[in-house]
């Protein structure tokens, strides 16, 4: 095909090919279940009782959310309170929906030291720990009220959690200048 044919049968716009469309990859892009199975992430944010976000994780659509609770724990840093001694690194308590009633994430819990607070399956309403669960979904829409942590467009996942670590650091910002 010569250029001239070519620019006519384009109108002189060049076409991007389906590889290079901005299509999510790499192993934190899965097929998201309530999305006709299109790709894409998951933020996990474990927070303090206020809101302020202690640590973020970036998974894809498709992994449950028990396969990040004990790793978003442990990526919890050290909070040093100004007494002697070491720096507490964990919440005394862990409030979670019936999401997290599973066995291995209690013993998980439990070998951290941390009281495990969750609702059981079948057995308790989760209307009671709605108080706790409010915060942190109200974190969660803090960080997706910015524009490139509401809808994925970044190609690699690391460019995407680059942008969710100063999503974060924003929000604590604002906490402390008083506007949340």
């Amino acid at each position: 095909m010569s250029w001239a044919s070519w620019c006519a049968s384009t109108g002189g716009v060049r076409r991007s090919t389906p590889a290079a469309s901005g299509r999510k990859r790499g192993p934190k892009a899965g097929p998201n279940p309530t999305d006709r199975g299109k790709k894409g992430t998951k933020h996990h944010v474990v927070t303090d009782k206020r809101g302020s976000p202690l640590a973020v994780l970036l998974t894809a659509a498709n992994v449950h959310d028990k396969k990040c609770a004990l790793p978003l724990l442990d990526a919890i840093r050290p909070v040093h309170n100004g007494r002697r001694g070491q720096p507490r690194k964990r919440p005394k308590k862990g409030h979670g929906d019936k999401g997290y009633d599973y066995s291995n994430i209690r013993r998980g819990l439990r070998k951290r030291r941390i009281i495990p607070c969750i609702a059981r399956r079948g057995i308790e309403s989760s209307q009671r720990l709605g108080r706790h669960r409010w915060v942190v979904e109200r974190t969660l829409a803090w960080l997706h009220n910015l524009k490139r942590l509401r809808i994925r467009e970044e190609r690699r996942d690391d460019i995407h959690l680059a942008l969710l670590h100063p999503g974060c650091s924003l929000i604590l910002l604002r906490r402390l200048a008083g506007h949340y």
